[in-house]
């Protein structure tokens, strides 16, 4: 592996991707442990694929965000380094597969030179900020929520609590009440609100937490009806805090903070979150207004009258594709992108189209496609016209023929059957049989690969995960069928019923027997979600049991879309979070390395920082002795808990109180200077004690086995 050279202005960019570099030789010659090595190369957005010996690579865009000019970077990017395909994701990403391991420090030096990161986009981070595409043009919002997602973006980006979380945390913002981007699925949800306070105007967001989707969805709960914009970072802050240490840390499964607060409840939630205030590094945090203003086209281009008028695909694209934002006279654009892939050569041309026509201010959409802002009507034909020669001009944005679908099993470790294979399928029975459903936004189709719900099946109305069953002998690729999912708004909203399980192959069968009967039966008007609660799960069980018959399996059941062999379920590891290291000496080390890096921050002038990386340093050595003699903790403040017990109780460590009490310094002080020195030297002296310790042991260990 040869070593390339950086050429960033950022130290602290150049030193996280040397770091990469050198841990990736650490890991080839055999001194970085595996599992070790997954845990970081994931906090920096390289993940592993189905594939073996290629890596995903996930580019980090806050609220979905990107520049021409980013664009086409990505463009050359992913020609160079991979397939030359981009990925859209439902949380406003791109992904670049089939990426050499070696060269993935190269590949996010490349992102760089154009302000664009893939540090935490992956692993138990604080993941993407997403938000509404329209947040800034939106009609309907109260105030642009885009400077909102990027300070937070910003500030949480490589902070010491975000980095060896439990599992993920995701934050979201929505434009509106309208809740388009889906708060009440996140673990943070922001909607914007005002109150009128002495005859001023104050922002302020409705916060929602601990929704989720996944295998176990949770519905977020209103932690604030109202809380100022100046409050929001603090407040996060504050409560990711409280999920690094009381979170779960054993079971994955387990370790969302939607499990947390299903167990200790919102009132405990909000005090322990409250009783960080003092640790948080500021208690108000101005928010800049100013960082999400788009550039505009500022050309007086004259516009090419076409006669496309009179075209149905011209008027159907216009009708379901385009609206007039909250500034007058100009207009956003919806661009569908089927699967969310793109190839950089059209990516490249959707640039220059940009450039000549919209805001240099390209969103990424939560259903995998591109929004354009800042549009003169005069420019919409011409505009239809260079789309639709790059296959960009199809119809029905976000209605029910734009159907929502992850890799699946084409990349992913966790997929179980293809959601690609199926998705393209659905799209092509609802163009040719039900044409005018490209006006419908009222029914949403979601498929994910499996049921962790990375294309969010669980809030469609109609939606599928990817699944198997056994027909005697056989394996049979299947479809889990959710129906009754779906958006309330002002971060309400429903989760999906379980209602059959059907073969993958007969996933067109059931979508015509659903449409049909809902065409057939509901009022006009009706919305299928009213339709669905009139009828009954067991209503759709009972139409569409014939179509999951295990007895009327044939052959081609047993081959998925996309496939030419008989499938077989082949379920790896999954990656949406890094796995623990419960070894001794590799905790040990791991607290050493805190320490170093406490210094460092402390050396810096960063005191907020050195604290969470002592705080971090005293847990790993307390868990490494605790390991030790065999006790198994879940939480941070259990570690902390046990180790009084098994430790200080024992008589094996003293200090002037409890561990407890000096580790939990950490928010009952302010972030000083002082502060901070302070700490550091207690965990200087706790670490000594600590090898010490741990030296007499291995050293009595000897002397029994000799």
């Amino acid at each position: 592996m040869q070593s390339f050279r950086t050429e960033l202005e950022n130290p602290l960019v150049e030193k996280d991707i040397l770091e990469l570099e050198q841990k990736i030789k650490s890991f080839q010659d055999g001194t970085l442990n595996e599992e070790k090595f997954r845990s970081l190369r994931l906090a920096r957005g390289v993940y592993g694929q189905r594939q073996q010996g290629v890596q995903m690579v996930r580019i980090k865009l806050p609220f979905g965000k990107i520049t021409t000019r980013q664009l086409v970077r990505i463009a050359d990017i992913s020609d160079e380094y991979s397939n030359g395909n981009l990925h859209l994701t439902t949380r406003q990403d791109i992904q670049i597969h089939y990426v050499s391991l070696e060269r993935t420090p190269e590949l996010w030096s490349r992102l760089e030179e154009d302000q664009i990161t893939i540090r935490e986009a992956c692993g138990n981070t604080v993941r993407n900020v997403t938000a509404s595409p329209t947040a800034g043009i939106d009609p309907e919002e109260v105030f642009d929520v885009s400077p909102y997602a990027h300070a937070v973006f910003s500030y949480f980006l490589r902070k010491p609590f975000g980095q060896e979380l439990g599992r993920k945390f995701k934050v979201a913002f929505s434009s509106s009440d309208r809740d388009s981007a889906f708060t009440y699925m996140h673990d943070l949800g922001f909607i914007p609100k005002i109150q009128i306070r002495n005859g001023e105007v104050v922002r302020g967001f409705k916060v929602l937490i601990g929704g989720g989707l996944g295998a176990q969805p949770f519905l977020a709960q209103t932690a604030f009806e109202f809380l100022e914009e100046e409050k929001i970072i603090p407040f996060t802050e504050s409560v990711i805090r409280v999920f690094d240490r009381y979170g779960e840390r054993t079971s994955r499964h387990k370790a969302r903070i939607k499990y947390l607060l299903n167990k200790i409840g919102l009132g405990e939630l909000l005090r322990l979150a409250a009783e960080e205030s003092k640790a948080v590094y500021q208690t108000e945090y101005k928010i800049d207004r100013n960082t999400a203003n788009p550039r505009l086209n500022g050309s007086d281009k004259v516009f090419t009258t076409f006669k496309v008028s009179e075209n149905p695909r011209y008027q159907a694209w216009l009708k379901s594709n385009v609206f007039e934002q909250k500034q007058k006279g100009y207009y956003g654009v919806y661009i569908r992108v089927l699967l969310g892939n793109i190839h950089s050569g059209k990516a490249r041309k959707l640039a220059e189209i940009v450039d000549k026509y919209a805001a240099d201010d390209v969103r990424i959409t939560i259903n995998q496609g591109f929004l354009l802002k800042f549009l003169k009507k005069e420019a919409l034909p011409t505009l239809f016209r260079e789309l639709d020669e790059l296959g960009l001009a199809a119809p029905g944005f976000d209605s029910v023929a734009d159907i929502t679908a992850c890799p699946g099993t084409d990349t992913c470790n966790l997929g179980i059957s293809s959601s690609t294979g199926i998705a393209k399928e659905l799209e092509r029975v609802i163009q040719l049989e039900y044409p005018d459903l490209i006006y419908n936004n009222d029914i949403k189709i979601k498929i994910s690969g499996c049921m962790n719900s990375c294309a969010q099946h669980g809030l469609a109305q109609i939606g599928f995960h990817g699944s198997s069953f056994k027909a005697g002998a056989q394996v049979v690729p299947a479809l889990q069928l959710l129906l009754g999912g779906g958006t309330l708004g002002n971060g309400e909203g429903r989760i999906g019923d379980k209602v059959i399980k059907i073969p993958s192959k007969k996933g067109p069968d059931v979508l015509r027997a659903i449409l049909d009967d809902y065409h057939t039966n509901a009022e006009e008007g009706q919305y299928f979600n009213s339709y669905y609660d009139e009828k009954g799960k067991d209503y759709f069980y009972q139409l569409l049991k014939p179509l999951a018959d295990p007895a009327k399996i044939v052959a081609d059941d047993l081959i998925d879309w996309d496939q030419e062999v008989k499938f077989k379920t082949e379920i790896g590891v999954g990656e949406c979070a890094g796995v623990m290291i419960d070894l001794v000496a590799t905790l040990i080390f791991e607290a050493e390395e805190k320490q170093i890096q406490a210094r460092e921050t402390l050396e810096l002038g960063q005191a907020g920082d050195s604290i969470y990386h002592t705080y971090a340093a005293f847990v790993n050595a307390a868990k490494a002795l605790l390991l030790g003699k065999q006790v198994h903790c879940n939480t941070q403040i259990g570690i902390i808990n046990d180790f009084d017990k098994h430790f200080v109780e024992t008589g094996e460590f003293s200090f002037e109180s409890t561990f407890a009490e000096q580790v939990l310094h950490i928010n009952k002080r302010e972030p000083s200077p002082e502060f901070a020195q302070i700490y550091f030297d207690q965990l200087n002296l706790f670490l000594k004690k600590v090898s010490l310790y741990r030296e007499e042991t291995i050293n009595k260990i000897k002397t029994q086995t000799t």
